[in-house]
């Protein structure tokens, strides 16, 4: 399994997880977080490795549906790197400015 796409699928899975079925988020968790085999989840599920594999399938569309739709992981990339730029800036043209500094540590802290 790729890294890139295990990353994205998790992280998808922490914004959209509420809005999936109980199983698809069993199956998802178990398949990308805690990196089950198709076989061995479906021995924990008592279903065949073929309808784990299929229901992983939709689910993973699904949460690219909800990013396509709601860009809440894609905006907290944005703002991460903007906070970013903005901590440098600060450093860079502020460093006595405490307030700003925790200001931004503060909105850092809220992303995370």
């Amino acid at each position: 399994m790729e890294i890139e796409k295990t990353n994205r699928m998790n992280a998808l899975f922490e914004f959209y997880s509420t809005l999936l079925t109980e199983k698809q988020m069993n199956y998802m968790e178990l398949y990308y977080a805690n990196d089950f085999s198709l076989g061995e989840i479906a021995e924990e599920f008592n279903v065949s490795r073929q309808a784990v594999y299929d229901n992983i399938k939709r689910t993973e569309k699904i949460l690219e549906d909800y990013e396509r739709k709601l860009h809440m992981f894609s905006d907290y990339i944005v703002r991460s790197e903007l906070l970013d730029q903005l901590n440098d800036y600060l450093a860079e043209h502020y460093p006595q400015d405490t307030t700003l500094a925790n200001f931004v540590r503060d909105i850092q802290e809220i992303e995370e």
